[in-house]
């Protein structure tokens, strides 16, 4: 069975640029997130790390800005060696959607299983990478998500500040999403056709194929140490998971 994983990695950080005057050791060169520097090596690297160590993935395709694509190639031409097939840097999109889509469609087309992973969340662990594939292998589509911890309220207005309470909305039917999404390749291919033939824009991979009739999405649980490193203070968390991780090996 091939299964790929597509790693999004040409977002311009425009969160984690703000607020980061002071440079350390993790932000010197960059503020990309995906590029900036945890214990040595770049965020992105410490993700490509995960899949490769994982023996159900076959095939990662990086999605990067087109000037990028020699710099990232090289950064990441040792690190694919452990791969069974190959590891691909492709020219991505001004949004994700289109990021995923052109690496999508740099795969084999006998590709089985496609997961899709934010190149920012690099304490993805193995077994969850497992049991997510092996659950898309059962249902056709499955994605990693945690229950939220927090009371949940719908309200109106603006979000900044002035919005008002409507309702209070149970936790028990509510998951916060994460990744991998894993899909099998014919669903995510119909998916990315069906938007772009009506123009509609995700904000993750399950929403374009929750647009799909009679493809439904199962849920994996996964772990609040699959934290997606968005802003500075991620960092800290970063530095401490990757300490934590470096312990038990």
């Amino acid at each position: 069975m091939k299964t790929a994983v597509i790693l999004p990695a040409a977002g311009l950080g425009t969160r984690m640029q703000r607020g980061v005057p002071a440079a350390p050791a993790e932000t010197t060169g960059t503020s990309r997130k995906q590029f900036m520097l945890l214990e040595g090596a770049p965020i992105l690297v410490h993700t490509v790390r995960k899949f490769v160590a994982s023996p159900l993935i076959t095939d990662i395709a990086v999605a990067v800005r087109e000037e990028e694509i020699d710099w990232v190639q090289e950064m990441l031409a040792k690190e694919g060696r452990g791969l069974l097939g190959a590891l691909r840097v492709v020219a991505g999109g001004n949004t994700r959607q289109e990021s995923v889509e052109s690496a999508f469609a740099a795969l084999d087309p006998d590709t089985d299983f496609v997961a899709v992973h934010d190149a920012v969340r690099p304490f993805i662990d193995l077994e969850t990478i497992r049991k997510v594939i092996e659950e898309a292998v059962l249902s056709g589509a499955a994605i990693v998500g945690i229950v939220p911890v927090d009371t949940v309220k719908q309200v109106s207005g603006a979000q900044a500040g002035g919005a008002k309470i409507r309702a209070t909305i149970s936790r028990e039917r509510l998951v916060l999403a994460q990744t991998p999404q894993v899909f099998k390749y014919d669903i995510l291919r119909r998916a990315f056709e069906a938007a772009s033939r009506d123009n509609f824009a995700g904000t993750d991979e399950s929403s374009l194929v929750e647009r799909l009739e009679q493809v439904e999405i199962s849920v994996v649980l996964g772990s609040e140490r699959n934290i997606k490193i968005t802003r500075p203070s991620d960092m800290d968390l970063a530095r401490l998971f990757f300490e934590q991780e470096t312990a038990r090996r």
